[in-house]
C-alpha cells in the first residue's frame, strides 16, 4: 500500500504529457551519495519519462531501507527525487529488563546504536525479547517501546518490559524409568523439580526454562546411551501448567530397552599411516563393556588427535556403530580419511604492540617447516597463556594447499607494568597497605623487574627483584631480589635483610628445575620477656640463615591468571646450614587442580582445588621466624595473618606462639561468571588446615602444654571473593567468615589484593 501511494504521488505530480528527461536532481541524500543514487537509477537524461520508470525507480529507491518517504518533481524536464531519510537510533535503554547492562543486548534486541529507525525492525525486536523472557520460563510478558525524537533529528528508544511469571516445576516424573533414580538426571537436565530452600545455592529452585524443553528429552537419553541402553527413547515432556499460580508439572515417557554390549571394533585406514596397534590404543571402549555413546565420542577425538600428531592436519574419522538388536550387541567402526600430510609454511604474529615477537616464538612448539602436530599446537596456545604477558591468544590455521597451512598467532596484552596496590584490614594486624611497581614484562623482554613496598600496623616489607624466565631465549633462567621486612608478631619482632639468586632450567613443556641460594641476616627486637627464663631466651636471638634451594615446578595449566585447565604442582627443599645460625631442612608442597565445566554445563565455571604441605625435619636449629603459621591468603582465610600456630601459656597467662613444625591447608573452590562485561568473577570457597608443632623442653616455666608435647591446631572457614580483571591487574575482594572459631583466635571478615593468581 505504502508503494502505490508513492506511485499515485509521482503520477499525480507529473504532468500528464510524456517529456524528455534532460537532468535529475536529489534532495535529501545523507546516507547514499549522488554516486550511488545515480548508478541505482534505471533513468538516464535523455530518456523518455513514464510513470513506469518513475513507479520502478521509486521502488528501488525505497527498498534499499533508508527512506521514510520518497516523492518526485519535474520541471521543464528536470527530474528531481526528493528524500525524507529514517533517523538514526542513537541511544537504546531498557526499563524492567537487563537495564541497558547486559554484553549481549544488542543480540538480544536485534538492534543496536547508529542503526536506521525502522518500525518492523522495532516490532520484531519486541517479539524476540517476548520468545526470550518465555524461554526462561517467564509467560504473559508485555514490551513496549517509546520513541524519543531528539533535536538533532536522531531518537532514542527505550523499551519498557513487565517481565511475566516465572513457571515454578512442582513435580518431574519420569514414567518408565526403572534403572536409574530421578536425581541422576539432576545434573543432566536444565528444567528440574523445584526442591525445598530451592533459593539457596546448590539448591533447585525450579523454575522452567522453556526453551530447553525440547533439548532435555536429549539429554536424558543420552545419559541412557551412555550406559548401553541404545534402544531408549524419551518422548517430548507432557507439561500441565495451573495458570492461576504459575506452577506445573511435567513427566517423560520414557522406554528403556535393555543394554547392548560392545562385540567387535574395527578400525580402517584409508592409507596406512600407522599401525592398527598404536590406533587401537587410543579407543577406550572395549569388547564385552558396555556400549558408552560418550566414550565413543572421545574415541574419535583421541584417534584424531592421534593421527593429526603424525602430520595429517586435515585428518577426518567417521564413526559408526550397527546394533544387533537380537543379541543386544554393537559393532562399533571408525573409519580413518588422513588426507595428506602438512607442514607449517609461516608462523605470522600479530596483536603484540609490546611484546618482542621472539619472545612469543620461543613459547611456540611449531614453526616453519616444521610438521603439523595437534599437541604441539595445543601446548603453544597454552604455554603462551602461562606467560601472563596476554590477556587472550589464539592461534588459527589458514589452509594455503593439501600439504602446507601457516599459524596465525593472535595475541591481546595484558597490562604487565602495572602499579598493584593492595590491602585489608584484621583486628591483629590493623590496616594493611601495599605497592608493587612492577613490569614482568618490561619493554617486551619477558625480564621481570618489580619493586614491592608493603606496611601495615604489625609489618613491613620492602623488596627488589629481577628475574628472566629464558636467558638468551634458552631452556635457562635466572633470578636475583633483594629484601628488607620487619614482621611483629604477638611477643616479638624480627628484622630480615637477605639476598636471593638462583637459576633454572627447563626439562620438558611443563616440568622446570631451580637451584638457589639465599642469604639472611635476622634481628629480634621488642622481645616480651615476661615469664621466659634465661635459656629460652636462646630462641630469641640474633641469627644468620645461609640456605641453598632446590625445586621441581610442573605446570600444564592452560593460562597464568585464570586457568581453566591443568595442574601446577611444586616440590621443593631448603637446606640451611651452609654457614650462619640455622640448621634445617625445609620442605614445602604445593598442588593446585583447575577444572572447566564448560564441556558439560555450558557455562564458564570452573573447579580449582589448591594444597599445599610444609615440614620441618632434621630440626636443629629452627628459629621461630623460620616455622611455619597459618592465616590469609594461601592457607585459611577468614583468619589473620600468622594468628594460627602452636604455643604455650606462660606463668603470666599470656599466650606465647612457637609456630609450627608441619602444616597442610587446602581450598575448593568454585569460579563463575559475574559480570562478564566487566570481566569480574565470583568464586565460593571452603578453606581448612591444621598446622602442628609442640614447645621445646627448653622453653623454661609454662602452664601448658606439657612439655615436648605436641599440639596440633585445626581451623576451617568458607566465604566468596569476588575475582575482578581490573584496568591495574587482576583484583580480589575476600569475605570469609571462619567455622567455629576457638576462644583466643584472632579473625577478619575482609581482605583483598592484587595482582595475584587466581
Amino acid at each position: 500500500m505504502r508503494l502505490l501511494f508513492l506511485a499515485l504521488v509521482c503520477m499525480v505530480a507529473l504532468p500528464l504529457s510524456a517529456a524528455t528527461v534532460t537532468a535529475i536532481k536529489f534532495e535529501g541524500l545523507v546516507h547514499m551519495s549522488e554516486v550511488v543514487a545515480r548508478d541505482m537509477l534505471p533513468i538516464k537524461p535523455g530518456d523518455e519519462l513514464t510513470d513506469a520508470s518513475v513507479s520502478a525507480a521509486t521502488k528501488k529507491f525505497y527498498g534499499q531501507g533508508y527512506f521514510s518517504d520518497i516523492w518526485v518533481t519535474e520541471a521543464e524536464g528536470v527530474l528531481t527525487f526528493h528524500f525524507s531519510e529514517k533517523p538514526v537510533i542513537s541511544r537504546i535503554d531498557t526499563q524492567g529488563w537487563k537495564d541497558g547492562e547486559d554484553d549481549d543486548l544488542d543480540a538480544l534486541l536485534q538492534i543496536k546504536k547508529g542503526s536506521l529507525y525502522d518500525e518492523k525492525r522495532i516490532e520484531k525486536s519486541k517479539q524476540h525479547i517476548i520468545k526470550t523472557l518465555r524461554d526462561e520460563g517467564k509467560i504473559d510478558s508485555v514490551v513496549e517501546v517509546d520513541v524519543e525524537h531528539l533535536d538533532n533529528g536522531s531518537v532514542a528508544l527505550t523499551y519498557k518490559v513487565r517481565e511475566g511469571e516465572e513457571i515454578v516445576i512442582e513435580k518431574l516424573d519420569y514414567s518408565g524409568m526403572t534403572v536409574f533414580e530421578p536425581s541422576d538426571f539432576n545434573d543432566k537436565v536444565i528444567n528440574k523439580e523445584a526442591q525445598f530452600m530451592g533459593w539457596f545455592f546448590g539448591r533447585n529452585d525450579g523454575k522452567m526454562q522453556v526453551g530447553q524443553l525440547e533439548y532435555d528429552p536429549l539429554r536424558v537419553r543420552d545419559y541412557y546411551m551412555q550406559n548401553g541402553y541404545l534402544d531408549a527413547k524419551v518422548e517430548k515432556p507432557f507439561v500441565r501448567v495451573d495458570f492461576d499460580n504459575y506452577t506445573s508439572q511435567m513427566s517423560y515417557a520414557i522406554t528403556e530397552g535393555e543394554i547392548y554390549t560392545v562385540e567387535n571394533i574395527y578400525i580402517y585406514q584409508e592409507q596406512e599411516v600407522t599401525t592398527e596397534e598404536k590406533l587401537r590404543q587410543q579407543v577406550k571402549l572395549k569388547s564385552g563393556k558396555p556400549f558408552n555413546i560418550q566414550t565413543f565420542r572421545e574415541d574419535m577425538d583421541r584417534l584424531k588427535n592421534a593421527v593429526a600428531d603424525l602430520g595429517y592436519a586435515y585428518v577426518d574419522i567417521r564413526p559408526d556403530y550397527k546394533k544387533n538388536s537380537e543379541a543386544k550387541t554393537v559393532d562399533v567402526a571408525y573409519k580413518i580419511l588422513p588426507g595428506e600430510k602438512v607442514h607449517i609454511r609461516n608462523v605470522i604474529i600479530s596483536g603484540n604492540t609490546n611484546t618482542l615477537d621472539r619472545v612469543i616464538r620461543r613459547e611456540l612448539y611449531l614453526g616453519p617447516g616444521d610438521l603439523y602436530n595437534l599437541t604441539d599446537l595445543k601446548d603453544s596456545r597454552n604455554a603462551l597463556g602461562r606467560t601472563g604477558y596476554f590477556e587472550s591468544t589464539t592461534v588459527e590455521e589458514k589452509r594455503i594447499d593439501a600439504n602446507s597451512m601457516d599459524l596465525i598467532v593472535k595475541v591481546k596484552e595484558a597490562p604487565t607494568g602495572t602499579i598493584q596496590v593492595g590491602g585489608g584490614y584484621g583486628s591483629y594486624g590493623g590496616v594493611l597497605f601495599s605497592v608493587a611497581v612492577s613490569d614482568m614484562n618490561i619493554w617486551g623482554s619477558g625480564v621481570n623487574v618489580g619493586v614491592n613496598l608493603e606496611r601495615s600496623q604489625m609489618t613491613s616489607n620492602y623488596s627488589f627483584n629481577v628475574s628472566n624466565r629464558r636467558l638468551n631465549d634458552s631452556d635457562f633462567s635466572g633470578n636475583f631480589s633483594l629484601y628488607n621486612s620487619d614482621v611483629e608478631y604477638q611477643d616479638y619482632t624480627v628484622t630480615s635483610q637477605g639476598l636471593r639468586a638462583g637459576v633454572g632450567y627447563r626439562f620438558t613443556r611443563y616440568l622446570t628445575g631451580y637451584l638457589g641460594y639465599g642469604y639472611a641476616a635476622n634481628q629480634y627486637s621488642d622481645v616480651n620477656t615476661s615469664g621466659i627464663l634465661t635459656n629460652s631466651m636462646l630462641f630469641f636471638e640474633d641469627y644468620a640463615k645461609s640456605s641453598a634451594t632446590v625445586s621441581l615446578t610442573y605446570d600444564s595449566t592452560d593460562d597464568y591468571y585464570l586457568p581453566r585447565e591443568g595442574i601446577s604442582a611444586s616440590e621443593s627443599l631448603e637446606y640451611a646450614g651452609l654457614g650462619g645460625d640455622a640448621d634445617f631442612i625445609k620442605s614445602r608442597t604445593t598442588f593446585n587442580y583447575y577444572y572447566g565445566l564448560q564441556q558439560w554445563i555450558d557455562m564458564d565455571w570452573i573447579l580449582r582445588y589448591k594444597g599445599r604441605f610444609y615440614y620441618i625435619f632434621n630440626d636443629t636449629y629452627a628459629p621461630y621466624a623460620e616455622r611455619f603459621f597459618m592465616g590469609s591468603l594461601g592457607s585459611v582465610r577468614g583468619y589473620e595473618s600468622y594468628s594460627i600456630s602452636p604455643y604455650y601459656i606462660d606463668e603470666g597467662g599470656a599466650r606465647r606462639r612457637v609456630g609450627g613444625t608441619k602444616t597442610f591447608s587446602n581450598s575448593a573452590e568454585l569460579s563463575f561468571p559475574l559480570m562478564p562485561s566487566a570481566k569480574m568473577r565470583l568464586t565460593a570457597f571452603l578453606d581448612w588446615g591444621w598446622i602442628e608443632g609442640n614447645t621445646p623442653d627448653h622453653m623454661g616455666l609454662y602452664r601448658t602444654p606439657v612439655k615436648g608435647e605436641t599440639q596440633t591446631m585445626t581451623r576451617a572457614s568458607y566465604g566468596a571473593a569476588i575475582e575482578w580483571f581490573s584496568p591495574v591487574g587482576p583484583v580480589q575482594l575476600i569475605f570469609a567468615n571462619p567455622i567455629n572459631a576457638q576462644t583466643g583466635d584472632q579473625t577478619t571478615h575482609f581482605e583483598f589484593t592484587i595482582g595475584q593468581r587466581f
